[in-house]
């Protein structure tokens, strides 16, 4: 019942910016804080931004702070993360999730590659 689709991934060179959105679907969208996640090759999953379920306060991990920013659309059940000056090091399959209580499965992603 639960769906989590991402999209808006590509290839991008370095420097440059992407808008990843996740359409969501199943279950109470607006009431949920909601978090982008990201899983480069050989390394763990990890949690890059996380907005809380009415929007008004967000945090991001050290290594994406001051690049990236989440949004949300409660009215149309999406997330946004809106990514500027990339770098070779974001490279990676992006997926979004509840951090609360997060889905057992997980959406496909979408992929990331910053390259020259």
């Amino acid at each position: 019942q639960v769906q989590l689709v991402e999209s808006g991934g590509g290839l991008v060179q370095p420097g440059g910016s992407l808008r990843l959105s996740c359409a969501a679907s199943g279950f109470g969208f607006s009431n949920y804080g909601m978090g982008w996640y990201r899983q480069a090759p050989g390394l763990e999953r990890e949690l890059v931004a996380h907005i809380t379920s009415g929007g008004s306060t967000k945090n991001y991990a050290d290594s994406v702070k001051g690049r990236f920013t989440i949004s949300r659309d409660n009215a149309k059940k999406t997330v946004y993360l809106e990514m500027n000056s990339l770098k070779t090091e974001d490279t990676a399959v992006y997926y979004c999730n509840r951090p609360s209580t997060p889905f057992a499965s997980w959406g496909q992603g979408t992929q990331v590659t910053v390259s020259s």
